[in-house]
């Protein structure tokens, strides 16, 4: 009987949160973890959820898919709100994991090493990922940890790429924002959207990026732009934001399937200088 109460309220309350503005349907709060196993190391995360089905899988209606972000070289986790907050509206929980600490040395690179020498800042980001959804299992129980949708910028797009490299049985889904170091997996198991700059600072090693015949393949979907390698973050304009977010809801429509309440808009994403990789072609 208190079980059933319990389900008439939350869906009383689902149902007000579907008419309350986007703004207001986001839930966001921020969480420290201490891992003893790295000498208490602090991890600290920012947690997005659409309010609504928060309340629900409370009630054990549903499981939550979960997208973990890792954010860019001296870029905060909390920098990537227009896709957490886009994420979040698709109904997942979305986890910003801040991996750098003002105490860790700073990232070098070492021209002629596997990954130019960042393979230490890509173990730390895996640990700090898997430490991270260890604890929230305790917070948040009825997540689907199994099945990870992976979100990273740059040194963080390589860190999602990596973690997908070593468990893809984890990983479901991988969305970049311009990996410069480590290759893309091509084996059609992880479903994989890249966003590529046009910079003429930041380029991606060879053998990075598959050629377009592979990524045809392995259902790869290679989104180049216009935009500068450091603008594809909350520093970036709206024009940039609004572009990425188009490609992004489009990948996860394709997926997925739409979303049954779209809190943000979805442009044509051609109005903004970018093509996929078929585009380009034709």
């Amino acid at each position: 009987m208190k079980r059933g109460f319990t389900v008439l309220a939350v869906c009383a309350l689902i149902t007000l949160g579907y008419f309350t503005a986007s703004k207001w349907a986001i839930r966001h709060r921020t969480l420290t973890f201490e891992d003893v196993l790295r000498a208490d190391r602090p991890v600290t995360i920012d947690v997005a959820v659409r309010r609504d089905r928060e309340m629900e899988s409370i009630a054990e209606m549903i499981e939550l898919p979960v997208a973990i972000l890792s954010h860019g070289n001296t870029v905060k986790n909390t920098e990537y709100s227009f896709l957490t907050n886009l994420f979040a509206s698709r109904g997942y929980l979305v986890v910003s994991i801040q991996h750098d600490l003002a105490s860790d040395d700073p990232m070098v690179t070492r021209t002629g090493e596997e990954y130019v020498g960042r393979r230490m800042q890509y173990n730390r980001g895996i640990s700090n990922i898997m430490f991270a959804v260890d604890e929230l299992k305790k917070v948040y129980p009825n997540a689907d940890y199994k099945h990870l949708t992976l979100i990273g910028h740059s040194n963080g797009g390589d860190i999602s790429m990596y973690f997908a490299k070593l468990h893809p049985d984890l990983v479901k889904k991988v969305v970049t924002l311009d990996n410069l170091r480590v290759p893309f997996l091509t084996d059609g198991k992880v479903k994989i959207l890249s966003f590529r700059s046009r910079d003429p600072v930041f380029k991606a090693d060879p053998g990075v990026v598959p050629d377009d015949e592979i990524c045809e393949k392995a259902g790869i979907k290679v989104v180049r732009t216009e935009f500068q390698h450091n603008e594809l973050s909350d520093r970036g304009s709206d024009r940039v934001k609004t572009a990425i977010q188009a490609q992004v809801h489009k990948f996860l429509d394709d997926e997925e399937g739409p979303s049954p309440i779209p809190l943000l808009s979805a442009a044509d994403p051609t109005q903004f200088g970018v093509t996929t990789a078929a585009e380009a072609k034709n």
